[in-house]
């Protein structure tokens, strides 16, 4: 009897070993998935599903005329960052096209050295016309040369962005 005891602790022990090692290893995948799909967030809290590509938003904008605007949200690559404060960013839209992204009531700004990384986007879109002293200023905030800040003399209509949240992936 003594031996059947034994026997029934021992089997109870290798069992309960075996579910650990079972749990840990689903809970290393679960921390890689989580690692995958890891996010900065900044401004108000946003959701990562349910973007539109930049490729599409750029044929939605191409249909804006000044004074229209969507709420929308987009996925996309980070050309360009104010290396002021982070106060704006644009982004790559494809065809050589960019948008402008503002943040709404300059309630947050975004790290300088983003440049190249993937960002989702809430807000709203639109299609505005940026005057001259304002496009000298995003210039001049991007470190261009006073040749290339004295070459705008034209107001330019451009795809605008304000944004309320945005998610920089985490790499």
């Amino acid at each position: 009897m003594k031996h059947f005891l034994t026997f029934i602790i021992l089997s109870l022990i290798i069992v309960s070993c075996k579910n650990n090692t079972t749990e840990t290893n689903v809970n290393s995948l679960e921390s890689e998935e989580v690692k995958e799909l890891a996010y900065a967030s900044f401004g108000d809290k946003i959701e990562a599903d349910n973007a539109i590509e930049a490729r599409l938003m750029a044929d939605t904008y191409k249909e804006l005329v000044v004074g229209d605007s969507i709420s929308t949200k987009m996925i996309a690559k980070v050309e360009e960052v104010c290396q002021a404060k982070g106060c704006w960013m644009k982004l790559d839209l494809g065809n050589d096209e960019q948008v402008m992204v503002k943040f709404k009531d300059y309630g947050f700004f975004m790290p300088k050295n983003i440049a190249g990384k993937e960002v989702i986007v809430n807000g709203k879109a639109f299609v505005s016309e940026v005057s001259i002293e304002e496009q000298r200023h995003y210039a001049k905030d991007a470190g261009k040369s006073d040749n290339e800040i004295a070459a705008i003399t034209e107001v330019k209509r451009t795809y605008t962005f304000e944004a309320d949240g945005v998610l920089l992936k985490e790499e």
